[in-house]
């Protein structure tokens, strides 16, 4: 799996992460290291097509993002094909 869309649904389905823990996380279980620009490409898309959210965060720097139902979903998809 390299599509960066993919691994971000990925990361996001053990958990609300934000952009650099979603890059650790996605480099430890695919060794694959997203940029900055790569990562928040793909977060744009993914919310745009309603897969990912922001959720409300204390740490004013941090933006984390949950999957929906609908991006649970289309990775179950992706991951049976």
């Amino acid at each position: 799996m390299s599509d960066p869309t993919l691994l971000v649904l990925a990361s996001l389905a053990e958990g609300d992460k934000h952009g650099y823990a979603m890059m650790e996380d996605i480099e430890r279980f695919a060794g694959v290291r997203l940029g900055p620009g790569t990562l928040y490409g793909a977060i744009t898309r993914l919310e745009e097509r309603g897969w990912i959210r922001p959720v409300k965060s204390r740490d004013e720097g941090r933006q984390p993002y949950r999957i929906t139902a609908a991006g649970q979903e289309h990775l179950a998809e992706q991951l049976a094909s």
